[in-house]
């Protein structure tokens, strides 16, 4: 594949030409040398918050940092846990660790992380923290308001993670590490693992050379269980919920109860939601995570400074899920639906939600019921990074400093087992003629009515069923050089100005296989299976700490059984010559037919001027930083994607699609490219004036700008492979998006009342326009048409018939065109192209990034103060965000909308005591209600997180100057998530975690 050449405009040409002439600086001249001086007098908690906070107080616009509290020792185990402290700073988690931040109320996609002050690779534009150990670092800078000199991308905020330099601590410093890691929230992998960390960093030659190393091993399992509506909610409101013949649309309720049915519909113009499905689900992950750095600084003469730097981290992770399930078919009939009373937004939810699948048949053994899912998936992934950069300053004279900086960074996921990235596998009983969910409560309790003679979910009806295997590949790496220069005026109001150029190109490359059998409503016959191969397991007991799990109606177990045994049972058993379903032969795995495959490219080119002025008003000392930025971007996407050539009705509920392929059987895809190109001016502004002693007034402006994702961004329409009767999904990017911009208006007032103490105050604005939307298009696609839609279909249910399974069942009694029953009764129905009863092409729903109209005015206060109680050894730390905007997300619309996503309130309290031989910390940490999602399942639905709050405590003792030994705990009461639609009992997941504890020594030498 040939490589994309951008046309280069005046100022990629000059930024490219002064940056390999900038290369040939002189090796030999005079350096500042204040530069790169850190000393570090006071250690542990109060050590850490000093440096901090003179951090905060010196830098120009609003900032925060943490500080590494001794060599080798971060306040929290991971950095975004510890990022969470900071005010106006939340997270989100990932197996119960602290993976991305939102900085106030920017999502982590809209902020910019960097290393060293360089721009990090990821596949998508969200920074995983979980990928560093926090041992590595020495100091995290959160800069929330922009300025000339910082690159672009960070609306919210940008991160700067620094780590050690030998030069700037000379001497021997050195640490080692160890710790033992009790996750109890796994139930199947270790309870114990094992931590392993070092540091070493000294200098030579009378402190002109220095080396640094550091390294991490870590070993974690851990595990969750959900319950969750993952497919989503439909939502109707009572009296508009027909077509243009008067019939409900799909999903919704009928004005006249079907028989049997006492569904008590809700009155006109209530919003009533009814769930898709609902799954309880097991996780269980084994990561292993490795980190190194190696660092190489030279100072040959007072003036130059080189410094070679090599930054290595992998992490593999290996989940399996287990779950039981039921996709709801919402046929109504002998169903009872109890509705609650309306909210303020007039919604109801179902208190008790019901529905069947050909009740009265199947509940006498006339026709087979429908499914209860078991199913089981295994992933295994790895992601690596690697980057290696060189640095230079240059002390050209007394007045000028120049520096030089490049680096070559890539990040690659990639599948790690022998299946692929991922593999689902299901199993089904057809056993279940009715369900009944009570979601009165925070955990949903399902339950089933059998067939007669039936006594319940047994291991001797399972079936075998449809699986789905793949690959996944993606790449991403960043070449970015930087000039940086800074001339100080000798006197004058001017004090300094710094200027420079930077040149970044980004690729993102990304390609997708996979397998799937689309047999959902199962092959085979029970009899297939060997009865020991399976368990059953309490259901109850997986969600123990959640209210309603021990309700006596909930379903009293699910079923466990060994992915690998049955992935190869049933490839043996049931494995054939189709190799889009079988890529390995008689054997799982996600093959190498990448049908998808997509290439996004970004080369971005800035030039930066920055004014620093020092002045008095009267008797007060002032700054102003003012400057400004332009950057010119062009971007480029290439997509292959998969095509197909029909579709398969032959299941209930799934209607599949088949894959195009050629004279070998392998699938064929086709080829899209795009392109855009966007430029920014973006000014900054920031003033700063202490009116009196150790009080601080500031003032800033800025505009910045928050590039697309990179999913987004990416070309190509993409199908879902399944549709219903009556449509199908599907999405694709677009390359043309104009980055978000905001004009940003901060104001603070901080007084630095003593050494380690201090309190803040400040409100931020910003103006934010550009946002990107989702834009929902009905598109046929390939000559697909849908037979659940068309004229045989239609027929069925003129005679009455509303479920999927009576429908099909009537197409193959009365039709013989486009129909096939096996040997087992299984149907399968194809589309008819011609005459009275050819089918109508297939709608398909796509989603499409587009950038709309709509802006936003988001604004918020945030409230700090530091105190140390004088030489007692206790502190604490207070802080408090409180968020608002103008643009807020109504439940009672159900139209598209546009609201802020990830906007909330938070807060931290931390208390602490320590002394010369121990040392306490406890930390609490909140985060309200917000919105996640404005388009929840594609279906204009929000998705709440609620309010999550969780107490970590870490305690250390110094048993003599070089060892130390320490106990951390992580969510100490075990505290559960939860997520929710429309209605707060419109449950989307609920998720029990667990408490983390870490026990472990660290020696300094």
């Amino acid at each position: 594949m040939g490589k994309t050449k951008f046309k280069k405009t005046q100022l990629a040409a000059q930024v490219s030409l002064l940056l390999s002439a900038s290369m040939m600086l002189p090796a030999t001249a005079a350096e500042n040398n204040n530069e790169e001086v850190e000393v570090i007098n006071v250690k542990g908690i109060r050590g850490s918050m000093i440096r901090a906070m003179d951090v905060k107080r010196d830098s120009f616009g609003v900032v925060d940092a943490i500080s590494s509290e001794d060599i080798g020792k971060f306040p929290d185990t991971n950095l975004a846990e510890s990022l969470q402290r900071i005010t106006g700073i939340s997270i989100n988690r990932s197996d119960g660790e602290g993976a991305q931040v939102t900085i106030r109320g920017m999502g982590p996609s809209r902020n910019l992380v960097l290393l060293n002050g360089r721009q990090m690779p990821t596949p998508t534009r969200s920074f995983d923290f979980s990928d560093l150990a926090s041992e590595s670092v020495s100091a995290v800078e959160v800069y929330k308001t922009s300025k000339a000199s910082i690159p672009t991308g960070g609306m919210g905020g940008t991160i700067n993670i620094i780590t050690p330099r030998p030069l700037a601590n000379p001497g021997l410093k050195a640490s080692f590490g160890v710790k033992a890691v009790n996750d109890q929230s796994t139930k199947k992998g270790d309870k114990w693992t094992p931590e392993i960390s070092g540091i070493y960093s000294n200098t030579f030659a009378d402190d002109t050379f220095g080396v640094a190393i550091t390294g991490s091993y870590q070993k974690r399992h851990s595990g969750n269980s959900n319950a969750s509506v993952d497919s989503g909610w439909h939502t109707f409101i009572s009296g508009q919920d027909t077509d243009e013949n008067g019939n409900p649309l799909p999903g919704a309720l009928p004005d006249v109860d079907p028989q049997g049915a006492t569904l008590n519909k809700p009155a006109e113009g209530i919003i009533y939601g009814v769930p898709q499905n609902l799954v309880y689900q097991l996780n269980e992950a084994y990561r292993t995570r490795v980190n190194g750095q190696i660092v190489l600084e030279y100072k040959p003469t007072d003036n130059l400074t080189a410094r070679l730097d090599f930054t290595h981290s992998s992490k593999t992770i290996d989940r399996e899920l287990t779950d039981m399930s039921a996709w709801f078919s919402r046929d109504y009939s002998y169903s009872t639906l109890i509705w609650s009373e309306p909210d303020k937004n007039g919604v109801v939810y179902p208190m008790q939600y019901q529905d069947t699948d050909a009740y009265a048949q199947a509940k006498v053994g006339e026709v087979k019921g429908t499914g209860i899912n078991s199913g089981r998936s295994y992933s295994g992934t790895k992601n690596t990074n690697n980057s290696i950069g060189l640095n230079l300053k240059y002390q050209v004279n007394d007045n000028l400093s120049m520096e030089l900086d490049y680096h070559d960074s890539e990040a690659k996921h990639e599948p790690n087992s022998p299946y692929g990235s991922w593999g689902t596998l299901a199993l089904i009983s057809q056993q279940r003629i009715r369900q009944t969910t009570d979601f009165t409560q925070e955990f949903p309790v399902m339950n089933f009515d059998y067939p007669d003679g039936v006594e319940g979910f047994e291991p001797e009806d399972m079936l075998a069923a449809g699986s789905n295997f793949g690959n996944n590949y993606e790449a991403s790496d960043v070449k970015q050089a930087q000039l940086k220069g800074k001339y100080v005026f000798d006197d004058g109001i001017v004090e300094s100005i710094d200027f420079g150029l930077n040149q970044a190109k980004v690729n993102n490359h990304s390609k997708y296989a996979s397998a799937t059998r689309n047999s959902w409503g199962g092959v085979g016959d029970p009899a297939d299976f060997d009865d020991s191969w399976f368990s059953k397991e309490s259901l109850a007991d997986q969600f123990d700490k959640i209210p309603g799990h021990s309700d006596p109606d909930l379903t009293p177990h699910y079923i466990d059984w060994d992915f690998e045994t049955l992935a190869d049972f049933i490839a043996q058993n049931f494995s054939t010559d189709n190799t889009t379903e079988w890529p390995c032969g008689p054997k799982f795995c996600g093959g190498d037919n990448f049908t998808t495959d997509r290439i996004t490219e970004e080369e971005m080119n800035s030039v930066y001027l920055q004014t620093n002025l020092l002045f008095d008003i009267g008797d007060m000392p002032a700054n102003i930083v003012a400057g400004f930025r332009y950057e010119e971007t062009k971007t480029f996407a290439r997509a292959k994607v998969p095509a197909y050539s029909g579709v398969r009705w032959a299941s209930e509920n799934e209607i599949a699609l088949i894959p195009q392929e050629d004279e070998n059987g392998v699938a064929i895809s086709t080829y899209t490219e795009e392109s855009g190109d966007y430029s920014n001016f973006l000014p900054s502004f920031d003033f700063a004036v202490e009116p009196v002693d150790d009080v601080k007034l500031r003032a800033s402006y800025s505009k910045a700008i928050s590039r697309p994702s990179y999913g987004d961004m990416q070309g190509g329409k993409t199908l879902g492979t399944q549709m219903t009767s009556v449509e199908g999904g599907g999405s694709r990017g677009n390359p043309a998006l104009l980055p978000l911009e905001s004009d940003n208006y901060d104001l603070a007032v901080e007084w630095y009342y003593d050494d380690a103490s201090y309190a803040a105050f400040g409100f931020f604005r910003k103006e934010v326009k550009n946002y990107i939307g989702t834009e929902s298009v009905i598109e046929n696609a390939f000559g697909l048409r849908n037979p659940g839609a068309g004229p045989r279909a239609q027929a069925a249910r003129n005679a009455g018939l509303t479920s999927n399974q009576l429908i099909r069942q009537y197409i193959a009694d009365n039709y013989t065109q486009g129909v096939t029953v096996d040997e087992r009764g299984n149907i399968t129905i194809v589309p008819i192209t011609e005459g009275e009863l050819a089918d109508p092409l297939a709608d398909f729903r796509i989603s499409v990034p587009t950038n709309s109209d709509q802006q936003a005015s988001l604004y918020g206060y945030e409230m700090a103060i530091q105190h140390v109680f004088s030489d007692t050894g206790f502190g604490i730390t207070a802080n408090a965000t409180i968020a608002k905007g103008d643009v807020d997300f109504d439940n009672s619309i159900l139209t598209p909308q546009f609201a802020i996503e990830g906007f909330g309130d938070s807060a931290n309290l931390i208390g602490f005591y320590e002394n010369d031989k121990m040392s306490l910390r406890i930390a609490y940490n909140w985060r309200d209600t917000f919105l996640t999602s404005t388009n929840a399942n594609g279906r204009n639905n929000p998705r709440y997180t609620e309010a999550y709050g969780q107490v970590d405590v870490n305690f250390s003792y110094d048993v003599s100057e070089n060892l130390q030994v320490f106990l951390e705990g992580i969510n100490i009461t075990d505290e559960y998530t939860r997520e929710h639609g429309r209605h707060e009992r419109m449950l989307l997941n609920l998720r029990q975690m667990a408490p983390r504890y870490n026990i472990g020594a660290r020696y300094t030498f």
